[in-house]
């Protein structure tokens, strides 16, 4: 996968997981990792994604659908119970919540070949942090600068303001080598992103580099309110089609799949370097199941 972001060509597909929660033991905590590697083993994925949780209600006013629960850090999940799946990791820092030493250790510690970060920034403005995400950045560049860095990307905001695509040009000059999508449900937000993003790349003489598309299954009205909590935009039509669906957990897995290979074919078009990332943002053994389905059918997309 290393290979893949450095040498700008993508076509890697990673699975993304949650950590336990943070009361959970560690007996169950490890029987959960078993059944995550029991699940992602025949899939042959590229690489993890681990995500780092952080309470966003200062983001959003509304209602959390789920309840934010804490969660076991990240990268202590994947070295005790995850190792045996032997794939590269992608772990999420929310670096706000990190003192400046803290993080600067957690990146001394990492091995460049199993590890790899996304480092995300406060949720708000208003948000009191520890460590900003440009002092990240510096200190990733700093400590370990062989730990290859991704940044998040956000398709929705780039069809709000047009400007997302300078974003991650701002982020590609401090060390981003690939990006990472939240969920898409919305094909033409992200096509958007992806063309303007490129054709900046051309008039600056620039190599794009990959963009990781993330994708996910909806079983329930319950985590489609969810998703559009956390800020994903699902457009009117598809959000009547799974409001409305005999079966909520089959038409969003075909549309997750409709979406997922618009933006294969359209990036190959157009020559931006992508990977596929799934993830299940519910608990529920059904919605996990269709997700591995979905992961399942993407990997027989992608060129060798």
């Amino acid at each position: 996968m290393q290979r893949r972001i450095v040498e700008r060509t993508g076509e890697f597909l990673l699975f993304a997981v949650t950590p336990p929660r943070l009361a959970t033991g560690p007996e169950q905590s490890r029987q959960i990792a078993e059944l995550t590697i029991e699940r992602l083993q025949p899939l042959g994925i590229d690489g993890l994604v681990l995500y780092d949780i952080d309470d966003e209600s200062d983001r959003n006013a509304s209602e959390r659908p789920f309840p934010f629960l804490p969660t076991t850090d990240p990268a202590e999940y994947l070295a005790r119970d995850l190792a045996a799946l032997n794939v590269p990791a992608v772990v999420y820092r929310a670096v706000g919540k990190y003192a400046e030493h803290d993080l600067a250790s957690w990146l001394g510690e990492q091995d460049p070949s199993r590890v790899l970060s996304v480092f995300v920034g406060a949720s708000s403005r208003e948000k009191s942090v520890a460590t900003s995400l440009r002092r990240a950045y510096e200190l990733r560049t700093e400590v370990r600068p062989d730990v290859l860095l991704g940044g998040v990307a956000i398709p929705e905001r780039h069809s709000r303001g047009g400007a997302e695509h300078l974003r991650l040009l701002a982020k590609q000059t401090e060390g981003c080598s690939f990006f990472v999508t939240q969920i898409v449900y919305d094909a033409n937000a992200a096509k958007g992103l992806a063309s303007d993003y490129h054709y900046e790349c051309v008039a600056r003489g620039l190599e794009p580099v990959p963009i990781v598309f993330t994708f996910s299954v909806c079983g329930s009205v319950k985590t489609l309110d969810f998703l559009q909590w956390l800020g994903v935009d699902v457009p009117r039509w598809i959000e009547n089609e799974l409001r409305h669906a005999d079966d909520t957990l089959d038409a969003s897995y075909d549309q997750a799949l409709a979406t997922a290979l618009d933006l294969i074919a359209f990036c190959r078009r157009i020559g931006v370097p992508f990977g596929l990332n799934v993830e299940s943002v519910s608990i529920r053994g059904v919605e996990i199941a269709a997700c591995v389905r979905l992961a399942a059918r993407l990997r027989a997309e992608l060129r060798p």
